[in-house]
């Protein structure tokens, strides 16, 4: 399940909170199926995300230091996913 959720634990610099968030909101997607908010899904998939998110940072806080780091980059340190958010905002009123 959640193949896209990208390891965390043992980032240099450590993961930001920014990242954080992004995994527990695909998280939240992926075992809810909602893709889209409504007015009907936003507050409980928020509620949902803020939570998820406080608990993964406690979480990656006390685990140990990983011997080596993950093999894969998180798509938040990627330039080019960086670039794409920044056209997308860019965009919004």
């Amino acid at each position: 399940m959640c193949r896209n959720i990208t390891t965390l634990r043992g980032l240099q610099p450590a993961a930001t909170g920014e990242e954080i968030e992004a995994a527990a909101r695909q998280y939240v997607r992926k075992v809810t199926g909602v893709q889209s908010l409504s007015d009907a899904t936003r507050e409980p998939f928020e509620a949902a995300v803020a939570e998820i998110a406080e608990i993964t940072a406690r979480l990656l806080e006390q685990l140990p230091e990983r011997r080596q780091p993950p093999a894969t980059v998180p798509p938040l340190r990627r330039p080019e996913v960086r670039a794409r958010i920044a056209a997308q905002a860019m965009k919004r009123p």
